[in-house]
């Protein structure tokens, strides 16, 4: 042993089930790392399958294709360096999240994932067996530990690699992102660092799946808490760090350390990037959305062209009778700022005829919500046979307070294919319109400068769905719901807590009951970026059928 290590971070975007296209992938990264002569080249967690696969790793037949294609990977990385790569791995009636390390052409060591994670998006507990504490292996005469990604955020696991001789631990990683959620990250790396003593390598994966963004930002950590080298969020990217042996063993040698954007670039960047993965894994290329002239369909329409190109996107204005000549104008100034194609299909005639048609029903009833809906309903129709006729994925536009609160149409409005700001609060919304028309950076796709007119930012929000509507009409102003809803939601406040807070109780009870009846809306509605750490699906899953309500 010459007192080096070469180690390569392949910090790469699988797809979930594309068995021969993740494992090219794996081969190309293995081909770098032999060409920049290193020892071992690692994947993310379960990189061979893509992550998180839920369900689908029940399924035996999956499980034998995915280690068929394992030994071919194998065969094929004959000539080194070793690879590691998390695949699932079934053994004796047990399911495993593995990690597995290939050399001289078969499986030369595996480590089996020991704490599985059971929180927000994570349901590993009813997916896998829970592996025993293992210790490192040995690779060119380097013992590497290898915790997966949840072990390495409890001290045990890294502790016992660490008292069975490991000198370096590698941390593979489906690590999804949420705001904020980098430094506690980076925090508790630090930790097993300090613990251990060894330098720490931490890959993550790179890439959208259905909601989930995992945004990479792979690191390497030196004894004592160091940063020696730092990869960039959200880019496919391939680094190489080589580690030294000294008096008081391994260092890594510095590294490229990547700076990281604001919080407000990354929250965009994860919406653009969710949708834009979501169309390509799902095979689509071109989409489709209503353009009202209100901020969530400018937004949205902005989203889209950065994440697909404005010539692939098809905006459309449905105007009725209700909609302001300035709403149309509005539209129309935000869809030649992007450079997109702009129809206007009226509703009215069509509205007329199903008021006709029911008529005979409805009699003499006073007109209410029934009418309103009709016309979302009527937009959803259209929008939906444009996606049909062109095979264009139809986006959706509701915010997080309205999706929160069911101001939105089930079977209208909602009706699409992906959400890419059912994470965003109406106020989170109005300040990233503001933040996308002062920025541009190289991985949008649409055009710079301000492609939000800045009135559609400062009108009052309306649904445009009966005379002179306006949003303050049915709900509380949007800095006071979105605090209260944060509150209810994101922080699990009771209505107790909220109140003491600041706001009555009439106004948070209320609120409460919105959130609540609205379930069965959301339990239908389209996927969305996750931004927050506690959105709605995997992260927040309640009842629909549900009569309890917080009585203090």
């Amino acid at each position: 042993m010459d007192g080096r290590f070469r180690l390569t971070l392949a910090q790469l975007n699988p797809t979930v089930g594309a068995l021969a296209q993740n494992r090219a992938k794996a081969v190309a990264a293995a081909r770098a790392a032999r060409a920049a002569g290193s020892d071992l080249v690692v994947l993310p967690e379960m990189f061979l399958t893509g992550y998180q696969t839920q369900d689908l790793v029940l399924k035996p037949a999956f499980v034998a294709d995915a280690m068929r294609h394992l030994k071919a990977l194998a065969a094929e990385c004959t000539e080194g360096p070793a690879v590691g790569i998390g695949v699932p791995l079934a053994e004796k009636g047990a399911l495993f999240n593995a990690y597995v390390i290939l050399s001289g052409g078969k499986i030369s060591a595996i480590t089996r994932k020991h704490h599985l994670p059971n929180a927000h998006v994570f349901d590993e507990q009813r997916l896998f067996a829970p592996g025993p504490l293992a210790g490192p292996v040995n690779i060119n005469g380097v013992r590497i530990g290898t915790p997966i990604c949840e072990d390495a955020w409890h001290a045990d696991v890294c502790e016992a690699m660490q008292e069975s001789g490991a000198e370096i631990l590698v941390v593979p990683n489906g690590s999804p992102y949420a705001r904020d959620k980098f430094e506690r990250r980076v925090n508790l790396m630090v930790a097993r660092v300090i613990e251990t003593g060894l330098p720490l390598a931490y890959l993550n994966m790179v890439g959208g799946q259905d909601d989930q963004v995992f945004d990479g930002g792979s690191f390497v950590l030196n004894p004592g808490a160091q940063l020696a080298a730092q990869m960039q969020i959200f880019d496919e990217e391939i680094a190489h760090v080589t580690f030294q042996r000294g008096p008081d063993g391994w260092h890594a040698q510095p590294g490229e350390l990547k700076v990281f954007p604001d919080v407000w670039e990354q929250d965009y960047r994860v919406m653009v990037e969710g949708l834009r993965d979501y169309m390509r894994k799902t095979g689509f290329d071109k989409a489709v959305m209503g353009m009202s002239g209100g901020i969530d369909s400018a937004l949205v329409a902005a989203i889209a062209s950065d994440a697909i190109g404005p010539e692939n996107l098809r905006c459309v204005m449905l105007p009725s009778e209700y909609t302001a000549e300035s709403s149309g104008t509005d539209a129309r100034d935000a869809v030649e700022a992007l450079g997109c194609r702009f129809d206007t299909i009226p509703i009215e005639a069509a509205r007329g005829a199903i008021t006709a048609t029911l008529a005979p029903l409805f009699q003499d009833r006073p007109a209410d919500v029934t009418e309103e809906n009709i016309q979302s309903r009527l937009r959803g129709l259209l929008l939906m046979a444009l996606s049909n006729k062109f095979g264009e994925m139809l986006l959706t536009t509701g915010n997080k307070s309205e999706v929160a609160v069911g101001y939105a149409t089930i079977y209208g409005d909602m009706a699409g294919g992906y959400n890419p700001i059912k994470d965003l609060y109406k106020m989170r919304v109005f300040a990233t319109a503001r933040w996308r028309n002062a920025n541009h950076r190289g991985w949008m796709r649409g055009p710079k400068g301000v492609v939000i007119p800045p009135r559609i930012i400062e009108k009052p929000p309306s649904a445009e769905l009966r005379p002179d509507q306006k949003d303050a009409d049915s709900l509380p102003p949007y800095e006071v719901l979105d605090d209260i809803l944060e509150r209810l939601i994101d922080r699990d406040q009771s209505v107790a807590e909220v109140v003491a807070a600041g706001f009555e109780r009439a106004v948070v009870k209320r609120i409460e009951a919105l959130i609540y009846i609205s379930e069965y809306k959301r339990f239908q509605s389209a996927p969305g970026a996750r931004t927050s750490g506690r959105a709605f699906w995997l992260d927040r899953r309640y009842p629909i059928v549900n009569h309890w309500r917080d009585t203090e």
